[in-house]
């Protein structure tokens, strides 16, 4: 990833990821996620960066209208498959040229390699008055930071809280939770930071 966004180069690298593997997900709803919405009312919600579409169905399936994006053709394609009744709104797109009427009721965006000064202050814009952005990503330690210096060019969810308290927003919840994946790319991160935020 370079600091110089460019949609197609973005879609490319991320279609050559996928197109690696079957399957780079673990196919299960991600655990904040499941814990943490499980009682809301279902809405409006958009699942940004929806890789191969396991929350975006788990959210259907609880009656949510989803709308998901993602800029990979490949991942859109795997997740469509799952879809068999055509719950989910699947769009081809990075948050940052997605075009996306009205605010929703609730955004999830989970890992998502967002360059900062490139989306974050959209995803804020996604969120209807009284909705709510749940922003996770891992926790990323010293030794993966260096050897990966991307992460410290990317939005991580501290970088959501400090935003949101600037807009005057409700922080729900800010913490770490141990997550426990057994498979897939992901299943070396062990710990994850949680960001529910509320817009007023």
């Amino acid at each position: 990833m370079t600091n110089e966004y460019d949609p197609q180069t973005n879609a490319a690298e991320w279609d050559e990821r996928y197109s690696e593997s079957d399957r780079m997900w673990s196919g299960n709803p991600n655990g904040s996620l499941v814990a943490l919405v499980e009682e809301f009312t279902p809405g409006t919600a958009v699942d940004v960066g929806c890789g191969e579409g396991a929350d975006a169905l788990w959210l259907a399936d609880r009656g949510w209208e989803v709308t998901a994006i993602d800029p990979s053709k490949v991942a859109i394609e795997r997740a469509k498959l799952h879809d068999e009744h055509s719950r989910v709104n699947w769009l081809v797109a990075g948050v940052q040229e997605a075009t996306l009427d009205g605010g929703f009721d609730l955004v999830v965006a989970m890992y998502p390699a967002i360059t900062r000064g490139q989306g974050e202050e959209k995803l804020l814009d996604l969120v209807a008055p009284g909705g709510h952005l749940l922003f996770v990503h891992h926790v990323i330690d010293t030794e993966t930071m260096e050897s990966h210096p991307h992460f410290a060019t990317m939005v991580m969810p501290d970088h959501i809280e400090h935003l949101a308290n600037q807009a005057g927003w409700n922080v729900v919840i800010s913490e770490d939770r141990e997550r426990h994946v057994s498979h897939g790319r992901g299943a070396g991160h062990t710990t994850d930071r949680v960001v529910l935020v509320r817009k007023p």
